[in-house]
């Protein structure tokens, strides 16, 4: 297969994309078609290379192999290794092991073998990461952010005397817009879910949320702060003069192929503004409920509540759970023709073909109970709402599920049943949430192990008998798992997310126990009776299932 046929199959590249980088490629056929969907922003720089590396079975190097002092420095010049984007990692008796951004080219591989008399091994580079090697065996041993920084005007920052046309004129210099791309680009690599610039007396922090986890990472200068947020806020359409009050704002980019919506919002602190950008990253989404950690037997449950023609399903947990992910993918569910679905929500943070989307709006008065009482004479079968908040978006709630229709929201809270006795604690009365509640989703996110480097061990005794582990596995011993590191996934033992769940299905048992205000204990109680796993035991079936650790389990949930 062709290297863009490979991208196209994978849903790294798509068709259009392709046939315009194939007119680019026309005007220098000399320029490989990976090279030309690079530089175009149209696939992202690895994606490129792990097609390549699979089409021609080549392996590709990592990070950590590149030597740490030049090998044939002597005999090639360092010219010849920068312009033809190769270098050697090792030599011996027999052959030299080289990589290369392009193990195409027959000069350079031609070129070695005749200074070395050795058989060249080839090994595929990331250019980004060859470059970076390069610059620490041959160049000043700078990185990209240095290198931008010495290229930026050298001056002291103060931004309280900046008046506003040098604002504008600072953080319009090419090195000032290079440096914040390269902090988002970075921090894409990086797969972070939100990117914080923090400005202190003496220091700027750039720090990186992956996986739930904060991260710092190499930051800019302090001199460079009112520069970068004046850039970030111009890239969002907000008022750069303003720096006492908080504002919102949202960026739209394309980055390594990916289309990349960047939610932005300001707080003004003791030394100037914090800034915190939530990467929404729409072709990483998976609407998928396997995906996204759901079992089967939850799964079945949670669409059974979904496929009711009408009550509330509510999603629920702490801020960054997933709740809305979890919302999109039952929207993305349910979505067909036939079936009217609109959603209110603030902010709107995926768009969804053939779902009607209101973007909530406080400041001229489009609030979520407003905009609600305006879309149920809009003929919804499905309604959406971001998050109740208060009891009148509670009470319209309840009034749609009554009139016929399916509302999705979702709440914060800490558990399923806790749920039931926050909407009495706002107001809504016993009687309507028992006739209007179908089924109350709980949820966390806990890191997943990485595949490449996780290590299997017996689990003490004690544990087993402790957690009762061996309900969830027929093996003996009963096997877990723990994170060790490897470049795969930055030495964190960890790579991506997965929701642990628990799914109250509203009974008759536990309605006239709400009718009756019981605790939210005794109500969770019932629900485990009638069938109910806690986010705890799926936390505890996907540790043995060797899907994440018991730590990560014990990190988020609690036995109750």
């Amino acid at each position: 297969m062709r290297l863009g046929e490979i991208l196209i199959e994978r849903g790294k590249l798509d068709i259009a994309n392709l046939e315009r980088a194939l007119r680019v490629q026309e005007t220098d056929k000399r320029e490989r078609i990976g090279a030309v969907l690079t530089r175009t922003g149209m696939t992202a720089e690895r994606d490129v290379i792990e097609a390549l590396s699979s089409q021609l079975n080549l392996p590709i190097v990592a990070a950590s192999e590149y030597p740490e002092l030049s090998v044939l420095e002597e005999r090639i010049a360092v010219r010849f290794i920068r312009e033809s984007r190769s270098l050697p990692l090792h030599e011996d008796d027999g052959q030299l092991v080289l990589a290369m951004v392009d193990p195409l080219d027959d000069y350079v591989l031609n070129a070695y073998q005749l200074v070395t008399q050795r058989q060249i091994v080839v090994r595929l580079a990331v250019p980004s990461e060859m470059d970076a090697a390069f610059e620490r065996l041959y160049g000043s041993g700078k990185t990209s952010m240095d290198q931008i920084v010495g290229e930026a005007q050298t001056r002291d920052d103060d931004s309280d005397s900046e008046d506003l046309q040098q604002l504008k004129e600072l953080a319009s210099e090419a090195p000032i817009i290079r440096l914040v791309s390269l902090i988002i680009s970075h921090a894409l690599e990086a797969r972070a879910s939100d990117i914080h610039i923090e400005p202190f007396e003496n220091r700027l922090i750039v720090r990186y949320r992956v996986d739930g986890v904060m991260h710092e990472v190499e930051s800019p200068p302090r001199r460079f702060s009112a520069a970068v947020i004046s850039r970030i806020k111009i890239m969002a359409s907000l008022d750069i003069a303003e720096r006492r009050l908080p504002q919102d704002g949202r960026i739209k980019l394309r980055i390594q192929g990916k289309e990349i919506d960047l939610r932005v919002s300001t707080v003004p602190i003791m030394h100037g503004e914090s800034v915190v950008m939530r990467i929404l990253d729409k072709s990483g989404t998976a609407l998928d409920f396997a995906t996204l950690g759901f079992d089967p037997a939850v799964l079945k449950r949670f669409e059974q509540v979904l496929m009711q023609p009408h009550g509330i399903v509510l999603v629920t947990g702490p801020t960054g759970s997933g709740k809305t992910t979890t919302l999109y993918t039952a929207l993305d569910k349910i979505n067909n023709p036939d079936i009217k679905i609109l959603t209110v929500e603030d902010p709107v943070e995926y768009q969804m073909e053939g779902i009607n989307q209101i973007q909530v709006k406080p400041q001229i008065g489009l609030t979520f109970a407003n905009a609600l009482r305006s879309i149920v004479r809009q003929d919804p079968d499905v309604i959406m709402i971001g998050e109740i908040r208060d009891l009148e978006t509670a009470q319209i709630a309840v009034q749609s599920a009554l009139t016929g229709h399916m509302v999705l929201s979702t709440l914060h809270t800490n558990d399923a049943a806790s749920t039931i006795n926050r909407l009495l604690d706002m107001g809504v009365d016993d009687y309507l949430l028992t006739s209007t509640v179908n089924g109350i989703l709980a949820q966390r996110l806990v890191r997943t192990l990485c595949t490449h480097c996780r290590e299997a061990h017996p689990a003490l005794p004690e544990v087993v008998e402790e957690m009762q582990l061996q309900r969830y596995t027929n093996a003996h011993p009963v096997m877990l798992y723990r994170a060790v590191g490897c470049a795969e996934c930055g030495n964190t033992g960890y790579s991506g997310r997965v929701s642990i769940v628990e799914l109250l299905v509203m009974s008759d048992t536990i309605r006239s126990m709400v009718m009756r205000h019981v605790t939210s204990g005794e109500v969770r109680q019932q629900a485990i009776s009638d069938g109910m796993q806690t986010m705890y035991e799926n936390g505890l079936s996907k540790a043995v299932a060797g899907i994440t650790t018991i730590e990560e389990v014990l990190r988020v949930t609690r036995e109750e």
